[in-house]
């Protein structure tokens, strides 16, 4: 099976949505149409051998410091059997993949996918030209390629003695058929996956060579600064462009769309100083009457409501477990719009012309900023391609959503031939998020009289990101992705708890705050709705928190194994420092189980200090211990700096928070201790980069529950007073 080039692109972006749980189905054809190229033959899509042995590893997925650049190439040099140290890589485009039928499948980069789900088959891509470079060593030397094997880049026929490097016969091999059955290696056997290696990239990042969207620079090119509405929703009453064409480099003055304006300059900071000096009328329109109090009110009215209610997990009866229990709990939290705050703004450049449209851009997603391009500039996607970049952060915000790309083709038509920068100011990246969605929850829950657990209702009353996304993927108005880490029993993200009666639904609520996928998305506070409650249940069953859920977990093995090695790993049940206090927690998502538990104090005045989380994460299997243990600690300081600060306010209908200055984030004195335990016990591929950020606000809480006696129902914390109850 090919998929047809004749793509139309709303049914290219539906293929190329993964982040919004979406993935085509596809065959890797192994370059049965691939030709040498030149002095590098292709040995297939995958893998291009040069004459020095040097081997360079094609990733389609996008590296945003997550290392899903090096754990890739750590598969396919696992397979190929070549000299790591001669490893090196490259992205093909999107456009490349459209016109070799996707060869290279999937280009998106986000719910932890990038390596579980191309695993399998850029592994074969590895075997598969390791197999074709035994196979034309063994033409040359005229034995069954069977009697020949590879090792670090060189082949070795042991019954003659004789051997030859990959790049001696790799023209050979280019023009060889790929073969039709491709076996793996059993994880168990492998030698360069499995192992802590260095990054391919960090070398470049520590000299500075290495080129972010916001370095580039093409001859002739021209800066763009670009202001939007800033009410979601509104548009572009009127602007004065003769007021600031005189200024300094400026070269023109470009609507965009209706809710936008831009200046192009000679230089970026030319271009925003005249943009500040433009006099801009907005129309807010109705939006601008909306705030934080008025989404606060209509999430309230969702918890009772019994309009567009949808049923995520549902097991027994829990309302009538609640009305006949000898006791019941009942807890209302509330998590607030979050902004990715990515450090690299959004930023891209534009090449276009009647004939052509090119465009360079950090993205998590080619494919998508390549429709995206297509659509925006008015040409077909065959006359279209993006160049991928490193990107300087992207947690989400740069993957299903590509509004700045739209906009600097949209500048760039406007200036035909000349290649356009368009660099969105820090307060443009903050006001126009696509922002972690707004929810509150309300959970009851009923004990018997031996403080067991026999019923649970949890309402999330709250935004849908997939609603507001791709609305297209909603079955029957319903959002799957909202009950994450709350589905029954699956591979993806359940509930790792038991309860008899169980009843967990979603009160749809949509604000004009556009929502985005957030790393760790709604398993966030999900997370901590489940387990701070779980911690509030144990309480007034008067039980230990472990023990509690120990109770609950018989039938949840893995889930079990990381609260565990968590609970071993802080000393659980063992008398903590004088002073400190200890919280747990655990939850499933992307396909693996995290548990987190912390080390916190209070000081007398209710100064927070976290001393140490150690954290277990089982992923199925490790591709590279020290990318995982990295990316554990990574999701700490962004999940920590939204526990404590983290918050979105909206005010006329606009968002508060414009800079750092009122968006605070983790500094590093206020960074925790971070103990990685990685798990893997095989059988499945789950994601790493955003299950654990899941949960690292929970346990702090419940440790500060602990310590003070306060139960945190709302975040950031910073709005709290921790002193002592």
């Amino acid at each position: 099976m090919t998929t047809a080039l004749e793509l139309s692109r709303r049914h290219f972006l539906a293929g190329s949505a993964a982040m919004g749980g979406l993935s085509l189905g596809f065959h890797v054809p192994f370059a049965g149409e691939a030709a040498a190229q030149g002095a590098a033959p292709e040995i297939n899509a995958w893998v291009v051998v040069k004459p020095d042995d040097t081997v360079v590893v094609r990733i389609a997925r996008s590296e945003m410091g997550q290392g899903t650049l090096t754990g890739l190439a750590q598969l396919v040099a696992e397979e190929l059997e070549c000299d790591w140290s001669k490893v090196t890589t490259e992205y093909p485009t999107p456009g490349q993949n459209v016109a070799r039928n996707r060869v290279w499948g999937s280009f998106s980069t986000g719910g932890s996918r990038g390596i579980r789900e191309s695993q399998d088959y850029v592994r074969k891509g590895g075997a598969a030209a390791r197999m074709m470079l035994i196979q034309a060593a063994a033409n040359q030397w005229g034995v069954p390629a069977s009697e020949c094997t590879a090792a670090k880049s060189v082949i070795s026929h042991a019954a003659s003695g004789r051997t030859v490097t990959f790049g001696q016969v790799a023209a050979a091999a280019a023009k060889l058929e790929p073969p039709k059955d491709v076996t793996l290696k059993d994880p168990k056997d492998w030698k360069i996956a499995g192992k802590p290696l260095k990054r391919l990239d960090t070398a470049d990042k520590l000299t500075g060579k290495q080129v972010y969207g916001m370095d580039l620079k093409l001859p002739g090119m021209l800066n763009a600064a670009i202001k939007d509405c800033p009410v979601f929703g509104g548009k572009v009453k009127s602007f004065d462009a003769a007021k600031i064409q005189s200024m300094p480099g400026v070269r023109k003055v470009v609507p965009v769309g209706d809710s936008a304006v831009a200046v192009v300059a000679d230089t970026w900071w030319q271009a925003k100083t005249a943009l500040d000096a433009l006099p801009i009328v907005w129309d807010e329109g109705p939006n601008a009457k909306v705030s934080s109090e008025t989404i606060a009110e209509m999430l309230k009215a969702g918890l009772d409501s019994n309009d567009a209610v949808f049923v995520g997990n549902a097991v027994g009866d829990a309302r009538a477990a609640i009305a006949t229990a000898a006791r019941t709990v009942e807890a209302i939290y509330s998590y607030p719009f979050q902004n990715h705050a990515c450090m690299e703004v959004m930023n891209a450049t534009a090449l276009y012309t009647p004939e052509r449209c090119e465009v360079w851009t950090p993205t998590q997603n080619g494919e998508a900023a390549l429709a995206a391009a297509s659509e925006a500039s008015g040409l077909p996607i065959s006359k279209c391609d993006v160049h991928k970049i490193h990107l300087g952060g992207g947690f989400g915000r740069r993957g299903a959503v590509h509004d700045w790309v739209r906009q600097v083709v949209a500048i760039a038509k406007e200036m035909p031939g000349t290649p356009v920068k368009l660099i969105w100011s820090r307060e443009e990246d903050m006001l126009h998020g696509r922002y972690h969605p707004v929810t509150q929850c309300r959970l009851v829950g009923a004990l018997d009289a031996s403080g067991n657990l026999t019923g649970l209702h949890m309402r999330i009353s709250g935004q849908s990101i997939v609603a507001g996304i791709f609305p297209q993927n909603l079955q029957n108005g319903r959002d799957t992705v909202v009950f994450q880490g709350l589905n029954p029993t699956g591979p993806e993200a359940a509930i790792g708890y038991t309860i008899p009666n169980l009843l967990i639904d979603h009160a749809m609520r949509n604000t004009h705050v556009p929502p985005g996928f957030w790393r760790g998305v709604n398993l966030n506070h999900n997370a901590i709705y489940l387990e701070c409650f779980m911690d509030e249940l144990a309480h007034a069953a008067g039980q230990d928190p472990l023990a509690f859920r120990r109770k609950l977990m018989a039938h949840h093995p893995k889930h079990l194994a990381v609260l565990n090695a968590v609970a071993e790993g802080i000393g659980w049940g063992s008398p903590a420092p004088a002073g400190v206090y200890r919280g747990l927690a655990q939850t499933m998502g992307f396909g693996s189980y995290v548990a987190g538990a912390a080390e916190v104090s209070v000081s007398d005045d209710g100064k927070l200090k976290i001393h140490r989380i150690v954290a277990a994460t089982d992923p199925g299997h490790a591709v590279n211990p020290d990318q995982i243990a990295a990316q554990v600690e990574g999701s700490f300081v962004y999940g920590l700096s939204a526990c404590l600060y983290g918050e979105c306010t909206v005010k006329d209908g606009r968002i508060e928070q414009e800079n750092f200055d009122t968006y605070n984030v983790l500094r590093m004195d206020e960074m925790p201790k971070v103990e990685t335990i990685i798990l893997p016990s095989g059988g499945f591929w789950g994601g790493v980069g955003e299950p654990t950020i899941a949960v690292a606000a929970p346990a702090v809480l419940n440790a500060i529950f602990a310590a003070t006696g306060k139960r945190i129902r709302s975040l950031p914390l910073k709005h709290h007073d921790l002193r002592r109850a």
